[in-house]
Order: structure tokens, then sequence, then C-alpha cells
């Protein structure tokens, strides 16, 4: 008796078909690519604010644009960072004022829907994809930021209402230590990719893709010679990227650089660049004209906050434009975001005690009169 009945030549040719499409790796991810580049057509100008301060304490603001044009703002505030009463605060500007701030989410909700003891909370990172808002929060039980995890949440209704905190599942062990501070960049399949970093024992950059349900495909790190966190990342194409880390080794630190061209399977370390970082977070937006824009600390502390540009995808920056300076003063952890309209939006914290927001057009940063 024959063990296997003959089959007819299409069902083999259909078999082998089958057998190495799945020995074959799956394509790369593709970002969505930067729309063509656009002049600027706005005049000169800039206009800044702080927002309402509900709590004694402010930090690590997110931006992102709603589908109705308003913009809103999320970062967290309590009485100090780490404190037990730290909450999770939301804000929208309708293009003149921004509304008053509520708290969207606290310790006890994000305990109460993990079953996981909180001890505190953190860096808040929003961003819309078409009608849904994503947050993601990072929460600790035990420990310090080093062995926080992540959780994320959406709204359908711009922000009014959130669904319930869920804790992702990051890392083997324990599910600790991922930590997110800047926005995921879109894919072409409908997915995401979230710059994240990792804090405990070793520092540094990773790379998360999830699909278009928000299931986790995979995870990747981004190699340094030197600790770094927080990646701050744009796509330059479909599938070429550029990271900007906070340099987190031995001063004197520099901007840490890394560079993916498979859509971020892959990360390869770069020149850091001739700026200098004191181990504090960047952001980094690719403008409607092609031109990149940077926010950071430019040198010693967090006193000083200034805007480079760079016309060539990275390689070269230039000075732009000091935003804020103070002898004893901290203005760090920047946001930016690029609104329809073509205004640029930067929010910061400003001297721990609110988040300032700065609103203002390309052809200021470009040294035009106001």
């Amino acid at each position: 008796m024959k063990l296997f009945p003959r089959l007819p030549l299409y069902l083999f040719v259909a078999a082998l078909a089958a057998a190495l499409w799945r020995a074959l790796p799956p394509a790369p991810p593709q970002f969505v690519p930067p729309p063509a580049p656009r002049a600027d057509l706005l005049p000169a100008s800039f206009a800044s604010t702080n927002l309402p301060a509900p709590a004694p304490s402010a930090h690590a603001a997110s931006l992102a644009e709603l589908t109705d044009g308003r913009i809103a703002c999320a970062w967290f505030g309590g009485s100090r960072e780490g404190a037990a009463d730290v909450a999770i605060h939301f804000a929208t500007w309708d293009g003149k004022q921004w509304s008053a701030s509520r708290v969207i989410l606290d310790r006890a909700q994000v305990a109460s829907a993990t079953k996981m003891h909180v001890r505190k909370l953190g860096n808040p990172v929003l961003a819309r994809q078409g009608d849904r808002l994503h947050l993601w929060v990072v929460s600790t039980g035990i420990g310090g930021w080093a062995t926080s995890s992540l959780n994320y949440l959406e709204s359908a209704d711009g922000g009014h209402s959130w669904s319930a905190p869920a804790r992702l599942a990051t890392s083997p062990f324990l599910n600790i230590s991922t930590l997110a501070r800047t926005p995921p960049l879109p894919l072409v399949d409908g997915g995401l990719a979230l710059p994240v970093y990792h804090e405990l024992v070793a520092k540094h950059g990773e790379w998360l893709r999830f699909d278009a349900s928000g299931r986790l495909l995979d995870k990747a790190r981004m190699p340094q010679e030197e600790s770094a966190l927080q990646p701050a990342v744009v796509a330059l194409g479909e599938r070429d990227g550029l990271a900007l880390l906070r340099d987190a080794g031995p001063p004197p630190g520099r901007i840490r650089v890394a560079r993916t061209a498979d859509g971020g399977l892959r990360w390869q370390p770069g020149e850091a660049l001739e700026l200098a970082n004191p181990d504090s977070s960047v952001a980094l937006l690719r403008l409607a004209s092609g031109r990149l824009l940077l926010a950071a600390n430019p040198g010693a502390g967090r006193r000083m906050l200034d805007l480079w540009l760079s016309d060539n995808q990275g390689a070269h920056w230039r000075h732009a434009r000091r935003i804020e300076q103070a002898a004893d003063g901290e203005f760090s952890y920047p946001a930016l975001l690029q609104a329809g309209d073509g205004r640029i939006h930067l929010a910061y914290t400003w001297q721990r005690q609110a988040i300032r927001h700065a609103v203002f057009s390309e052809a200021w940063l470009l040294g035009r009169e106001l």
C-alpha cells in the first residue's frame, strides 16, 4: 500500500509554492513616505504661552493634531516627578487658547486595569492615526524608571473618553524596562513603529513595530557604543529613517545617531553629531519643506533650549533660534509637531512648573523679520 497517494500536478505545485512562500523572509516594513516638499507660505510669526497648571510640577509633554484641527497635549503632573499623586493631564488648543486641563489617567486606574502594583506614572506619548488617538504611558511598580513597563490606551472621540489601559508585553525578562518618550511613525500597512528605550543595566534605544490591529510584531535594538536613550525618529524615505538619541554616557555628551535602511528591522550607529547633549531628551521633526528640525538643550545643563535646521537629511545642522535661556532655569523635554495648516508647534517643560507652548512659522525659523 502506498503511504502517499499520487497528487494531481497542480496540487503539488500549490503545496510547493506555499512551502517556499513560508520559507521566504517577510518583506521589510515601509514607512509612510514623506510628502513632496512644499514651500512655506506663512508669514514670519512666533507666540508662546504656558498651558494651565493644575499641579505644582509638570513634565514631558507630547503633542498631536486632532481631526478637527485642534492641537492636543498630554503631560504628567503632580507635586513632583515620581510622587504618588502624579497623573496624566490633557488639554487642547483651538488656535486661540488652551482649554482647561483635566486628568485622563492616574496610577489607581492603571493598577486596577492591569492588576499590577503601580508606584508612579510618567512620559505620555500621543499620536493620531485616522480617527484614533493613541496614548502610551510609562508606569513602574518597584524601583526607579529603569524597571518601567509600557501601557496603551486609545480614544475614538478626540480624547474625551479613553479605553482602559492595557500593559504591553515588550520584554521576556519580567516585562520591564521598556519606556517611551517620542511619537511613532506610521507604516504603509496601517501599523505603527514606536521608538522606545531600555534602561536596566544597559541603556539603549529600541524600536517596536505594531500591525494595524495594534499587535506587537517585533522589536529591534538601536546599537550604540555609548549609553543612549529616548530616540526621536523621522522617515527619510520608504525604508530610510534617522534616529537622534539622548546621550546617557559620561560627559561631555553629544547627540547620538542611528540610521535604518530597511524600515527599522535593523539599525546602525552613526557618527555622533557635533551638537552637545547634557543627558537630555531631544525632539526631531521633518517639515513640509523637507528640512529637518531639531529641538534640544545645547550645552551644560538644561538652562537653554535651541532649535537647529538641516537641509541634507541630518548630515549637517545649523543653529536657527534660541527659545529659552536662564542662568538657573530648566527648559527641557521638547516635543515638535507641524499641523496641517503649516504652523509648527513646540511644547516643553518650563521650569518644572508648567508646560509652555510655542507656535511659529518656518519663515520665522529661517530668520525673516516678524
